[in-house]
């Protein structure tokens, strides 16, 4: 599964990678990983399905509200939550942060609240959704060009800085985030791609385990592959640019946030 667990028979090690942005109009999270009630009461809130299948890791001090409180402030600083899809490990901590409103593509709530087959009602759990009705959603056909692709849209009451990128094929409603600051950007690009070795530009590569998953997982098969092939073009044209991320490689994940996977943020300290 995570390319560096020696043996088969060994419990891999994944991540679920959220971002925090700090700007003028309060705090932004980008998707928000398992929440409080996730990690204290699965059983009630997720599916047996992926319970079984993935078998988390709950701990409470690595939820995203843990996380942000380490770092000195509190949910209520969190204005702003946009998410890359509704997967239950990407939206679990929605409630989490009552003062935020929330970002998605209108094609997610769609296919989210359809709940259309039986895999749909697994990875969809409308018991994470109290935050509904602070829900803003954007179409896909709506937004401008962005370094190739062809809808972006500003969000609302958010900078122009903060982007939301469709990258369809994991789900329906599938999205990226892009976030520029220093003249260069960060895009998390979700479920987009899995492991570090998809984004490989001579050999593209995948652990079989999380080809699985993403062959399972997948609602567009052509669209997820085509999109994957625009990721390793705009890290081929953008490489001293742009940092490109997905959502679940631990390696990826300790290489950007500086620190080892299993660790929760702490505030940072400076000598005089």
């Amino acid at each position: 599964m995570d390319g560096r667990t020696g043996g088969i028979f060994r419990r891999g090690r994944l991540c679920c990678h959220c971002l925090l942005v700090e700007t003028e109009q309060g705090l932004v999270l980008i998707d928000t990983g398992f929440g409080l009630e996730d990690v204290r009461n699965p059983q009630a809130r997720l599916s047996r399905l992926f319970l079984a299948l993935l078998s988390p890791d709950f701990r409470e001090e690595m939820t995203a509200v843990r996380q942000i409180e380490r770092l000195g402030w509190s949910a209520s600083d969190v204005r702003h939550i946009v998410l890359t899809h509704l997967d239950f490990d990407h939206a679990g901590g929605l409630d989490d942060f009552p003062n935020a409103q929330v970002h998605l593509l209108e094609q997610e709530q769609q296919g989210a609240l359809a709940q259309t087959t039986w895999l749909d009602r697994q990875r969809y759990r409308p018991q994470q959704w109290r935050s509904r009705s602070r829900w803003r959603t954007y179409r896909v056909a709506d937004g401008e060009r962005w370094l190739g692709f062809e809808a972006v849209r500003q969000l609302d009451g958010l900078p122009p800085e903060i982007l939301l990128v469709p990258l369809i094929g994991h789900t329906l409603g599938h999205a990226g985030v892009a976030i520029e600051r220093h003249n260069s950007w960060t895009l998390q690009t979700g479920d987009a791609y899995l492991c570090r070795g998809e984004m490989d530009l001579s050999r593209p590569h995948c652990t079989p385990g999380l080809q699985t998953y993403q062959t399972l997982m997948e609602k567009d098969r052509r669209q997820r592959l085509w999109n994957q092939e625009r990721l390793r073009e705009l890290k081929r044209a953008q490489a001293k640019q742009l940092d490109l991320m997905c959502s679940h490689d631990p390696q990826e994940f300790e290489v950007l946030a500086g620190r080892p996977m299993g660790m929760p943020a702490i505030q940072p300290s400076f000598a005089a």
